[in-house]
């Protein structure tokens, strides 16, 4: 067997060191703006793929495959990962694709036919409807279970395509302006209308299918969104009763069993202000947020995901200890529209503290580029209460060290500390619905500044290095940078 990993950053280093630590030999691949990034050097080999898009590029990556005589590929997530027709050109090249088939992700891929495999096993829907092609169709379907709704891609997820509408007024607009954009991110303008339920919490399902049988491994929460992009998850939810969590468990296992799923995969819900719950989505790959699980279970979802690609069988259904908690450290200024920043990273030291986990694909010095994802890393923390692993990811947080591009860190201590996350009040539209103001530079910092600067009067430019992140030195030290 050799695996070869058709991702970039802290997925495909996270796949290759599960690899390495399997003796299972491995290849890498890059694209040029890639071509010193850790993830390059992890691997047994590597295979240059050239301009920045090559990830997308099934033939790049088959050839890059058949050359390297790999057996097998991990698309890790993202990217092709779930892509029906990487799934099945896989297949044809004789390839064992680490992921489900090319049938289940085409059952689930589009959410009209994901809502209507939900109804036809009994799993709880949202009120609204598979088929809304025309303005006037949609609008019939929204007075229909009233308002707010929310219009939605049928093709993609991410955000892309979506729509809150308030009222009738604003339905046209609405509809078009998301079949716009659902066009040009996954050429597919179809949508579908969902009543919108407030307040509601995001509640993941973990499973696993060998093709025949499946079996969930445990819950997540991820309501802390911005922008429908989640911020920070835990597991397992503290705030579902056990009732809920069996309903939810159970609608999981119905829809995975229906289509024979292989793999890894995770089934969404929305979890309402009374408890019910409703089938949202299935991911066909692994989640960003698989650390958490992985934390309180003990598994390691890649290397089950090797092992049922290649016949093997499902582990004992394991039980949940402790809590875990995620935090997605990105290069954006959260205080400014999370607006993607880049740039060197000029210092950059990680926290080492019992029972912390950082999954990064970045090291220092490395360039943190315009062409991919903003994401830096993800800080995890376990404890044996929800209160254990809170504090404990706030320490590692305070702890790290990253220089040279504005991070969301100071926001992801703010959410940390605020008194609704402390007491589980977290809800999707939790972060959103508050103002958050960039936090003042600690005294030493000022004192630094001034300092090296002769006491002189510091002024900080408007969209200087720094502005929204309260451990950055560069906030207040003027035109000052260290080795210029």
């Amino acid at each position: 067997m050799k695996v070869l990993v058709a991702n970039r950053g802290e997925i495909a280093c996270r796949v290759l060191k599960t690899l390495g630590h399997l003796g299972i030999p491995s290849v890498s691949v890059f694209t040029d703006p890639d071509s010193e990034a850790p993830h390059v050097w992890l691997a047994n080999e590597r295979y240059a793929l050239g301009e920045p898009r090559a990830y997308l590029d099934i033939e790049a990556i088959l050839k890059a495959a058949r050359d390297t005589g790999s057996t097998a590929i991990h698309p890790g997530y993202g990217f092709l990962s779930e892509s029906q027709e990487f799934a099945s050109a896989c297949a044809e090249a004789g390839l064992t694709f680490i992921g489900p088939s090319a049938q289940a992700m085409r059952a689930f891929g589009d959410k009209r036919a994901a809502r209507t495999l939900a109804v036809s096993v009994g799993v709880p829907v949202v009120p609204g409807a598979e088929a809304c092609n025309t303005v006037e169709e949609g609008r019939a379907v929204a007075q229909e279970v009233g308002f707010p709704i929310l219009v939605k891609a049928a093709g993609g997820g991410g955000g892309k395509g979506m729509r809150l509408v308030e009222d009738g007024a604003e339905f046209e607009e609405a509809f078009l302006s998301a079949g716009r954009e659902a066009k040009a991110a996954f050429n597919d303008e179809r949508l579908l209308i969902e009543k919108y339920v407030f307040p509601a919490r995001h509640v993941e399902v973990q499973v696993l299918g060998d093709g025949k049988n499946s079996i969930v491994v445990g819950d997540r929460e991820c309501s802390l969104q911005r922008r429908y992009q989640k911020v920070i998850e835990e597991a397992p939810c503290a705030a579902i009763s056990e009732e809920v969590r069996e309903a939810i468990y159970k609608s999981a296992g119905a829809l995975i069993q229906e289509v024979g799923y292989l793999g890894a995969g995770t089934v969404e819900f929305l979890v309402g202000p009374e408890g019910d719950h409703f089938f949202l989505e299935v991911n066909t790959r692994l989640q960003v947020e698989h650390p958490v699980t992985e934390m309180v279970t003990g598994l390691d979802l890649v290397a089950e995901q090797i092992s049922l690609a290649h016949g093997g069988k499902l582990p004992d259904c394991p039980r949940q200890r402790g809590y875990a908690i995620e935090a997605r450290l990105n290069a954006e200024d959260a205080y400014n529209g999370y607006l993607p920043q880049t740039g060197k990273l000029l210092m950059l030291e990680w926290p080492e503290i019992p029972f912390v986990r950082i999954d990064s694909g970045v090291e220092e010095g490395g360039e943190i580029s315009p062409f991919y994802d903003s994401m830096i890393a993800k800080v995890i923390s376990w404890g044996q209460t929800r209160e254990e692993a809170r504090l404990r990811l706030i320490s590692a947080l305070e702890k790290l060290t990253l220089l040279g591009v504005v991070t969301n860190q100071s926001f992801l201590l703010d959410l940390l500390k605020a008194p609704f996350f402390e007491d589980g009040e977290t809800f999707t539209t939790t972060v959103e619905s508050k103002t958050w103001s960039s936090p003042l530079a600690p005294e030493f910092v000022d004192f630094v500044g001034k300092r090296e600067m002769g006491n002189r009067p510091v002024e900080v430019a408007s969209g200087s290095a720094g502005v929204g992140d309260r451990f950055s030195p560069w906030r207040n030290l003027g035109s000052f940078r260290m080795g210029e």
